[in-house]
């Protein structure tokens, strides 16, 4: 789930010309904003938490992690689990099958350009 645009925009005529003229486009955006993927690939490393994630990405602001972390949900790629009985609570964050069958393919395609070295 990319960001939402305002309607009439540059940005927002750009987008619908591009999904008609290629629906590939729409999956890129979804998949493209910052940190998304990073956190999904972290996400199935086993950085699961909350505070793990900012440990390891100590750059984004809690706000876009929370963001991002949401979208991801929202996407099906992720999963939040809260652990009962834990002061504070806990909440840890899982790939689902869907995420994982998706960072298959972004391996695939850093493989790819790996092979043909497009840096």
């Amino acid at each position: 789930m990319a960001s939402k645009l305002k309607n009439g925009t540059s940005n927002a005529c750009n987008i619908q010309i591009l999904h008609k003229s290629c629906e590939v486009n729409e999956t890129l955006r979804n998949i493209s904003p910052r940190w998304k993927m990073q956190i999904l690939h972290s996400i199935k490393q086993g950085t699961n938490q909350f505070s793990l994630l900012k440990l390891a990405f100590p750059s984004i602001s809690d706000q876009i992690l929370a963001k991002r972390l949401s979208e991801l949900m929202v996407d099906e790629l992720v999963d939040k689990t809260t652990i009962q009985d834990t002061v504070p609570q806990q909440i840890t964050y899982t790939t689902t099958k869907k995420g994982e069958e998706l960072l298959k393919i972004i391996n695939d395609l850093h493989q790819w350009e790996i092979s043909w070295q497009i840096l």
